[in-house]
């Protein structure tokens, strides 16, 4: 698995998500899942990459920016907001 989040409350709270249900983080692919916060420079290109090695995304971001979700999703991730990325994440693990 892998988290890119920059705030650390989410980061914290998805980690033990991860180690409550027996998931390991890794530090290179292959990736079960990617797990990536939108809103950074960088997000859509890292969406585009793991998608393209067949790695399943789990994106999230704010509810009021509904088209950072809205491209996200264009892109190939499942894209929802802060508030449903821990109920969404314990169904995927």
């Amino acid at each position: 698995m892998l988290i890119e989040c920059r705030d650390l409350f989410f980061r914290g709270k998805l980690r033990a998500i991860l180690t409550a249900s027996g998931a390991a983080l890794a530090r290179e692919e292959p990736y079960d899942l990617a797990v990536i916060e939108l809103g950074q420079p960088a997000s859509s290109q890292r969406i585009t990459d793991l998608v393209a090695h067949g790695i399943p995304v789990l994106a999230f971001g704010s509810h009021v920016d509904a088209a950072a979700l809205r491209a996200a999703r264009e892109l190939g991730a499942r894209a929802v907001p802060n508030s449903e990325v821990e109920t969404v994440l314990r169904a995927l693990v």
